[in-house]
């Protein structure tokens, strides 16, 4: 890069932006595509999981091209440049490199070995409490895995063996399943969305479980009190029977406690990926020749994650350059006064950022820049702001009805030959509602110390 294109950078960074709506266009595109298709997909033609056959980069490199289009009065080598300092950001690199390690780990542990947790549980457990078991084996193995999606996958087919033995409704069995695997979600050390919202912010994963733990806990605890009560008086019978075996939760233990207490989250997965790997060959669960290609599966898992975060960044960066977060910031400020209408405002922009993709880490990627002004704006702390972010999102994520989570769980029942609809589950969704209505607690009425 020559001097000129320097020094045209280092003035366009250091100038005042004015708010320009139009540089908000990208966002709206990709907004209106993937929404749009994701409906025609899903409803008009029928397509199971039609939202997750669109191809979200793709539609991101769509959006990627209309930011390129607009400001043509600056060179296309200097929007080359602003895109490369966005997507070199060091929360970025640090993002995706997590992303990677991360997904290394889980293709090393594999997932199976969770269902020994439930399995253990149900066997020791009276059956009036099942149902209780399985949110509680949710939470944990969400917790450990990192994954809600996975969770439910598992868990599911017993929670439909649950219902089937003991004579719960199946509705209730399979929300009580996507409730504790949206508490992982939302606090685990190697979830999607607690990568994106700490690195997106600059805060320490530790910190930001400590802000979201005080908010996610009373949720879950009262969520658990509402399905003890309604175990009670259910009409049960019979027992859910099945081996298990819980040396390959040792891994999973190690993340989660080393992330807890407050170790390097990259140290904490490497000790995660080398236990794994000593006890998945010891046990004969993974053959030694097989173990570096599930390394590598586990890493190509994560390449639409990274490739979205980075064309976010990318896209972030041009709306930025061209007014297009001063123009929103100043909308927001209108709309919602005070920290407090700060915060509320923080967690419906993901909210909506959610709804209109139906992926809860995507939200954050693209909320994380606007948040991040709003936090300044707002004088909010950076883990009070990546706990908004994240709690908002598994809120919205938890309960639309064409959202992965219940996709893959109400797919699951279907394939075991129990047909369930989504909206049989929603009403039985009690903690996404309860983690709403204790974040709105925490906002409105829990004094929060000013950054």
């Amino acid at each position: 890069m020559d001097d000129k294109t320097t020094n045209i950078a280092a003035d366009s960074a250091a100038a005042p932006k004015k708010g320009n709506i139009a540089a908000l266009l990208p966002i709206g595109v990709f907004l209106v595509l993937y929404l749009g298709l994701g409906i025609l997909f899903e409803y008009g033609m029928g397509i199971p999981m039609g939202f997750y056959n669109i191809p979200v980069v793709v539609i991101f490199l769509a959006a990627l091209l209309v930011a390129c289009v607009q400001n043509r009065k600056l060179p296309f080598d200097e929007k080359l440049t602003i895109m490369g300092r966005g997507m070199g950001d060091k929360t970025i690199v640090t993002m995706v490199l997590i992303f990677m390690v991360a997904g290394i780990f889980v293709g090393t542990v594999g997932r199976d070995s969770a269902e020994s947790v439930a399995y253990l549980l149900l066997s020791v457990v009276p059956v009036q409490y099942a149902v209780a078991v399985l949110f509680v084996v949710s939470c944990f193995v969400s917790l450990s895995m990192g994954t809600s999606v996975g969770t439910i996958t598992l868990i599911t087919p017993i929670a439909v063996a649950v219902s089937a033995a003991s004579g719960f409704d199946m509705p209730l069995c399979i929300a009580s399943v996507m409730g504790g695997a949206m508490f992982g979600d939302n606090l685990s050390f190697i979830s999607d969305t607690t990568i994106a919202a700490c690195q997106g912010q600059g805060c320490q994963m530790k910190d930001k479980f400590r802000e979201n733990f005080k908010i996610a806990l009373p949720a879950a605890l009262v969520s658990l009190v509402i399905i003890l009560v309604l175990s009670f008086g259910a009409d049960l019978g019979g027992s859910v029977v099945h081996d298990y075996d819980l040396v390959q939760l040792i891994p999973y233990l190690i993340v989660l406690i080393g992330g807890i207490v407050g170790v390097n989250v990259f140290v904490v997965l490497l000790l995660g990926i080398l236990s794994g790997s000593i006890i998945m060959v010891a046990t004969g669960a993974t053959a030694a020749t097989d173990l570096l290609a599930n390394m590598g599966t586990g890493a190509a898992g994560m390449f639409e994650t990274t490739m979205v975060a980075l064309l976010v960044s990318a896209i972030c960066a041009l709306i930025r350059e061209h007014g297009g977060f001063v123009a929103l910031l100043n909308g927001i400020q209108r709309l919602f006064k005070g920290r407090k209408g700060g915060q509320l405002g923080m967690g419906l922009l993901v909210g909506a950022m959610d709804i209109a993709t139906a992926n809860n880490t995507v939200a954050i990627v693209i909320s994380n820049p606007i948040a991040a002004d709003m936090a300044k704006t707002y004088g909010i702390s950076k883990r009070k702001t990546a706990s908004l972010l994240d709690t908002f999102s598994c809120v919205f994520q938890g309960i639309l009805p064409y959202g992965a989570q219940m996709l893959v769980a109400i797919s699951a029942a279907t394939e075991l030959g129990f047909a369930v609809s989504a909206f049989q589950i929603i009403p039985f969704l009690f903690y996404p509602f309860l983690l709403l209505i204790s974040s709105l607690v925490f906002i409105f009425l829990i004094p929060d110390k000013k950054s």
